[in-house]
């Protein structure tokens, strides 16, 4: 028989990513150019070992483009199948709030994982990001102006808008 550290060292481990999604004044979305993929990102990470989704987040942002913000809500969470060499993830997307212009005025990207930052209009962010971004990044825009939380896996959501709604 398993002692209970052996138990739960035996257990399955899931890769988890959280970031934020910011918004200027003008509801654009901020964007960021990674130096280590080809695709644009929100700004957040991989949530390491021990460490909460949103402390995660809100640890990348602060390193990757150096505000130190307290998150508004949970937007989205997915669940993402093994592709691949790939492992399966569990990807959260939290509001970060809408930043003004003195805050944008100060952001400072991490030079050794982050090349540039935009504000873009979702439909001009969609065709920057990888396929799996994109497609969460509307639920997780709807979530937030429906006031929902919305639960996908592999891109699909899982439960009607109904179910989900906060204020009702």
């Amino acid at each position: 028989m398993l002692d209970q550290a052996a138990f739960y060292a035996s257990l399955p481990r899931k890769r988890i990513g959280a970031a934020a999604l910011f918004l200027d004044q003008a509801r654009n979305i901020l964007i960021v150019n990674p130096t280590y993929v080809d695709n644009w990102l929100l700004p957040g990470g991989t949530v390491e070992i021990d460490e909460a989704p949103h402390m995660g987040c809100v640890r990348e942002i602060e390193e990757e483009i150096g505000l130190s913000i307290a998150l508004e809500r949970l937007l989205c969470v997915e669940y993402l199948t093994r592709v691949g060499s790939k492992n399966e993830s569990i990807q959260f997307i939290f509001y970060g709030g809408m930043l003004t212009p003195e805050q944008i005025a100060v952001i400072k990207l991490q030079e050794e994982e982050l090349s540039d930052y935009t504000f873009v209009p979702l439909e001009e962010a969609l065709p920057r990001l990888s396929s799996n971004l994109a497609g969460r990044l509307p639920h997780a825009v709807r979530a937030l102006e429906m006031r929902q939380i919305v639960y996908l896996e592999n891109g699909q959501p899982l439960f009607t808008e109904d179910n989900a709604r906060l204020d009702g």
